[in-house]
């Protein structure tokens, strides 16, 4: 288990300290982030009676759409700067690549929801954060890194990887966004706790499976 878990801290922190360092994405991604909510926001006229129905939905896309941008990065640099066959050469086993990547995009995707949730909140005068709101956005962020790690490996080694990860990505994490919209109503008094633990279990179900599927077909992409 140390084996594995140093590599992943120290992948995911190369990751987070070069984004840092060259902030290629960081400001894109949360300019885009901002402008997806304004526009929601002038273009639905959200009243304060309409908040708890359409705010999940407004605030998901924003979340979804910068998420694209960030996990696009995953290894887009890796293959540019020609690093990407040094990475596959390192004594770690690849899950160990996966997991680090994995964090890398997680930890990442949540400091741009930190950002961009306070936004979010001011323009829609929205107040019903909460401790149920926080935990269905972990776990559908987790389930989106999950997924966006895999693909955006797969997506990296075609032409049109911009392209290609979008068409991949988004059919198989429609029940994340789904199940994250739901519990996010659910959490703010849109629903009752029932339907938050129905829809928080899918997001947990789906996080455990796909925890377990990505890294063995990372690795059987890595092989090929």
């Amino acid at each position: 288990m140390r084996g594995l878990v140093r590599p992943v801290l120290l992948l995911a922190w190369k990751d987070l300290l070069l984004e840092l360092r060259t902030r290629d994405i960081v400001s894109s991604v949360l300019v885009f982030g901002v402008l997806v909510v304004v526009i929601f926001n002038f273009a639905l006229k959200v009243t304060p009676s309409q908040v708890d129905q359409l705010a999940p939905g407004i605030l998901w896309v924003a979340f979804a759409f910068a998420g694209i941008l960030a996990m696009n990065r995953a290894f887009v640099l890796e293959k540019d700067r020609g690093s990407l066959e040094g990475l596959l050469l390192l004594p770690v086993s690849r899950d160990a690549l996966y997991f680090g990547k994995l964090l890398g995009t997680f930890l990442f995707m949540l400091a741009v929801e930190a950002v961009l949730l306070p936004v979010f909140i001011v323009l829609l005068n929205f107040a019903g954060f909460s401790g149920g709101l926080a935990l269905a956005i972990l776990l559908a962020t987790l389930g989106f890194a999950a997924v966006g790690t895999l693909f955006s490996a797969i997506a990296v080694h075609t032409r049109s990887r911009e392209i290609m990860l979008p068409v991949l990505f988004f059919p198989v994490v429609v029940p994340v966004v789904i199940a994250a919209v739901e519990a996010s109503k659910a959490a703010i008094g849109a629903g009752g706790m029932v339907e938050y633990g129905r829809w928080l279990g899918l997001l947990g179900a789906f996080d455990a499976i796909f925890l377990v599927i990505c890294p063995w077909v990372f690795g059987l992409i890595l092989e090929e």
